[in-house]
């Protein structure tokens, strides 16, 4: 491991221990304890908002890896704070850091249900799933106050527009009216994340993020509405979470998933030494073990980002991984979630346009 800032520290609440530099600043600073008094590291973080005009509301991909072409973030950055996001590096493109930037100081999109409007009611627009959110997590603390997600979810339905949803929050919850009105018309598939059953491994991973117990009555929830809900085990950490992906898709699958999914950890750019901090600061009893079996899983590399290798990585581990997890979702029986519904798109200013 490269040697650590001579501040990173574990705070309550946070996943990140430090602010690595924006590898996009001209210039870069770096602390250095040369045994003279230094003011201290608060322990605690406060959130802080910025909020950007939503320029354009839809962000699309070509990767063979993903299941949509199409996604919307409503916000930049994520308050969860999960250590191991693979989407921490975007925050350096708004000269912010990885680190804890990515967690404490967020942006909100404002207009952005205007620009999705427009984006859809444009001639030639393919009708699509679109996916909420590749880049954060669309109900993280902040949605409570900004809500921009429901009034997406609210637009979508008015358009009939199907719209797939991933999260590890319980607020999803607040949103069962429109989901369940989606739902009706085949519109709306949701996967709730899990990582592990553990309390204690959670509160460290995941900071902000719902605790195991209240994201398994989630998915009862949703289910009991009837709205298609599936688990996403994801990341599954080698020598930290593996040992847990059986137990994790039981509980998921009782609790009423009708589908399961796994991704192994991803440690592009500036996560890998986010990561190994954290190891070295929570688990540095097992760090050099964890870290070994993600490197047989990449190559011998902290990460492998090749379309086909970055979600499962390559290996005997990784495909003993593979194998675990299809043996054991034929044992639980998963049937499956139904296809969602592209015919019925209507164009938002069409439906205007009768009343003029």
């Amino acid at each position: 491991m490269a040697s650590r800032p001579h501040d990173a520290v574990a705070r309550k609440g946070r996943g990140a221990t430090y602010a690595p530099a924006n590898r996009f600043a001209p210039t870069h600073r770096e602390t250095v304890d040369d045994g003279w008094w230094q003011e201290a590291v608060p322990d605690r973080l406060a959130t802080e908002v910025a909020e950007e005009r939503a320029r354009s509301a839809l962000a699309w991909n070509t990767s063979p890896d993903l299941p949509f072409d199409r996604s919307l973030n409503p916000y930049r950055g994520c308050e969860h704070g999960c250590i191991y996001c693979y989407a921490r590096p975007s925050h350096a493109y708004w000269d912010l850091s990885p680190g804890l930037d990515f967690e404490t100081r967020l942006i909100a999109r404002t207009g952005l249900v205007e620009r999705l409007e427009e984006e859809l009611a444009r001639p030639g627009y393919a009708c699509r799933s679109i996916n909420l959110a590749g880049n954060t997590d669309a109900y993280q603390p902040i949605e409570a106050e900004r809500r921009t997600t429901r009034e997406v979810l609210a637009l979508l339905l008015e358009c009939r527009h199907p719209v797939t949803l991933v999260t590890k929050s319980a607020l999803i919850l607040r949103d069962l009216d429109l989901l369940e009105a989606l739902a009706e018309q085949r519109l709306v598939r949701v996967m709730i994340s899990l990582t592990s059953l553990d309390a204690d491994l959670k509160r460290a991973l995941e900071p902000r993020a719902a605790a195991p117990t209240t994201r398994l009555r989630t998915i009862a929830r949703l289910a009991e509405a009837g709205i298609p809900v599936g688990t996403l085990v994801a990341p599954v950490i080698p020598g930290l979470t593996d040992h847990e992906l059986e137990r994790l898709m039981a509980a998921a699958r009782e609790a009423g998933a009708r589908e399961a999914g796994w991704m192994l950890l991803r440690l592009p750019r500036e996560v890998a030494p986010l990561f190994e901090d954290w190891l070295a600061h929570h688990y540095p009893e097992r760090a050099s073990k964890v870290m070994s079996l993600i490197r047989q899983c990449q190559g011998g590399r902290d990460y492998d980002p090749r379309f086909g290798h970055r979600l499962r990585g390559q290996g005997v581990f990784a495909e003993l991984l593979e194998q675990r997890f299809r043996a054991t979702r034929r044992r639980l029986g998963f049937p499956g979630l139904p296809a969602l519904d592209t015919t019925a798109f209507r164009p938002p200013r069409r439906q205007g346009e009768l009343f003029r």
